[in-house]
């Protein structure tokens, strides 16, 4: 049994011009109430057992949905006397869940491969597994960080100093849950919030975390800002594509040249070193909202001769996601490669002195996204300044765009011609985003 749990208990002050006496979860989105859309995600993925957290007008919310029998699910309603929360809500009413369970937020446009994270989260032996995401205002969303190994680490609640840098990862609102691991919490009867309380409690409490990075569609429509977004991009189809059960368009991008400016032969050592290319984060903004995946690949062997640390390339990564995310930007991967095969550097990591398959041109850090994010080669770009670049695309099958920036192809690393040249990484997202080549 696949069980999913709805919090459908909010009413919708701020939506009460469109959504008159009708609970939030049963506004319109492109033509159906936003509930049905959910069930229907559910039933795609397998899921034959709903429970609906319902709070206010739960009449209306039964009336809507039924029993379920119509989507061949089993719909069952939890009524709360009193609001509880996210997690208290769930807390009050866990006896009658299953062992392991989905949490979906009833006010939340979702499109999301539930199959993919549900193996994510059993392959990690984790208690649970937070669906996390890039979004382009990471200076006024709670963050949350995680390890190499996916593991969380830390929440950061805003407001954020301002002379910190936070992975851009944001809380989705959606996870899959371990019933055992919340017994501690069971029988409290108070409010209590899954995000702000209960995961920062847990991690207290030494409870494994588990982060799943995916950048899939699911966003609030609390506002009407937001609603008529959203509404917006159901129409577009961008929510439709968004799932990783649908082959994902990207664009590679370089860093050094492309992306920020190049500072030395050696590299960015340090984050006070990194500044971003002018017009870099327009471009990434567009590639944002047409809906293409922006993964960066990157070649870091200052790592292997010693120049930079790992937490050090952390933190530029973080600045780097800081910077992109004050100008409503942001990157949905970072992949870097840290090895070097020429040895006899001062304080080089020997374990990193290799001849791998992830330093470009070799494709590795590419492979690697494809199984990542679903990506279709054969409708994504590489956006470089050097012939490494270029041989990286060529050798991915994807086509290739030269900047004039950084290196501007003067490297002579390798005797390749890209297919389009342009005179910085706005002009190459104007290219890529004509008609003709989406």
């Amino acid at each position: 049994m696949k069980h999913l749990v709805i919090l459908a208990g909010g009413k919708g002050t701020r939506l009460k011009d469109r959504l008159g006496d009708l609970p939030k979860p049963l506004i319109p989105i492109g033509g159906k109430p936003l509930l049905e859309h959910q069930v229907e995600l559910a039933k795609r993925h397998g899921f034959d057992e709903i429970t609906v957290f319902v709070c206010y007008r739960p009449d209306l919310i039964e009336a809507a949905l039924g029993d379920g029998n119509r989507w061949g699910v089993r719909i069952r309603y939890e009524i709360e006397k009193q609001p509880l929360g996210t997690a208290g809500a769930v807390l009050a009413g866990v006896e009658r869940l299953a062992d392991q369970f989905v949490v979906m937020y009833g006010d939340t446009m979702v499109n999301v491969d539930l199959g993919r994270i549900v193996q994510a989260h059993e392959r990690s032996g984790a208690e649970a597994a937070l669906l996390l995401h890039p979004n382009d205002h990471p200076l006024d969303s709670d963050l949350v960080e995680m390890d190499s190994q996916n593991q969380i680490t830390a929440f950061h609640n805003r407001p954020h100093a301002t002379d910190r840098y936070f992975q851009n990862l944001v809380n989705a609102g959606l996870y899959v849950v371990n019933k055992r691991a919340l017994a501690p919490w069971v029988g409290l009867n108070q409010p209590m919030d899954f995000g702000n309380d209960l995961f920062p409690a847990m991690l207290t409490r030494g409870i494994r975390l588990q982060g799943y990075n995916s950048p899939e569609f699911i966003k609030d429509i609390g506002t009407p800002a937001r609603y008529d977004h959203v509404s917006q991009q159901y129409a577009d189809g961008i929510i439709e594509r968004s799932s990783l059960t649908t082959k994902q368009r990207a664009v590679f991008l370089d860093r050094d040249g492309t992306l920020v400016k190049e500072m030395s032969a050696h590299g960015i050592s340090s984050a006070d070193q990194l500044e971003l290319l002018p017009h870099a984060a327009e471009a990434l903004h567009l590639f944002n909202q047409a809906g293409l995946r922006a993964v960066l690949v990157t070649n870091q062997p200052i790592v292997a001769k010693g120049f930079c640390s790992d937490a050090e390339l952390q933190v530029i990564h973080n600045k780097l996601e800081t910077l992109l995310g004050r100008e409503h930007a942001f990157l949905d991967r970072i992949y870097f490669c840290p090895h070097h095969p020429e040895k006899g550097f001062p304080g080089e990591r020997p374990e990193l002195k290799i001849d791998c398959n992830c330093r470009k041109p070799r494709t590795g850090m590419v492979d690697q996204a494809v199984r990542d994010l679903n990506i279709d080669l054969r409708h994504s770009w590489f956006i470089g300044d050097t012939t490494v670049d270029l041989q990286t695309a060529k050798n991915a099958g994807v086509r290739s765009i030269l900047v004039s920036t950084g290196y501007a192809g003067m490297d002579g690393r390798h005797q390749v011609q890209a297919d389009y040249t342009c005179a910085d990484l706005l002009e190459a997202a104007r290219l890529i985003l004509k008609p003709t080549h989406l």
